[in-house]
C-alpha cells in the first residue's frame, strides 16, 4: 500500500460521526488536490473494513457514489442513517451543514 493510500485512511479514520466529506476534501488536504479518483481507489481497498469508516465520504455533491464497494447496496446509507445524517436518494440532505472539511479540522 502507498504512503498516498495510507495517508488517506488515516484522515478517513478521523471523520467524526454524524458527518461526511468528500474524496476532493481529503485529496486537497493532502496536498493532491487533482487526485480525488485516488482517494477513491484507497477507499475501495478498504470499504470492507468496519474499523476505517470509509461510508463518511461521498463525492463534491453529496452524493453516495462509492456505495457499490461495500458489502451490501444500502450498506453506506444504512451507517449514515445510523449516526443521524438523512438520505435520500442516495444523497444527504442538507449536505453542506453536514461536511467535515480536514482543512478547517486537522493541522498536517
Amino acid at each position: 500500500m502507498s504512503d498516498f493510500f495510507k495517508d488517506v485512511i488515516e484522515v478517513v479514520k478521523l471523520i467524526p460521526k454524524g458527518k461526511v466529506t468528500s474524496y476532493g476534501m481529503i485529496a486537497n488536504y493532502l496536498g493532491a488536490k487533482k487526485s480525488s479518483r485516488v482517494v477513491g481507489w484507497a477507499l475501495n481497498k478498504v470499504s470492507q473494513n468496519s474499523k476505517i469508516p470509509a461510508h463518511r465520504v461521498v463525492n463534491r455533491n453529496g452524493f453516495l457514489t462509492g456505495k457499490n464497494n461495500f458489502p451490501t447496496q444500502n450498506y453506506m446509507k444504512d451507517e449514515l442513517q445510523k449516526e443521524g445524517l438523512n438520505i435520500k436518494a442516495d444523497s444527504v440532505v442538507d449536505f453542506n451543514n453536514q461536511l467535515w472539511d480536514p482543512i478547517k479540522e486537522l493541522t498536517i
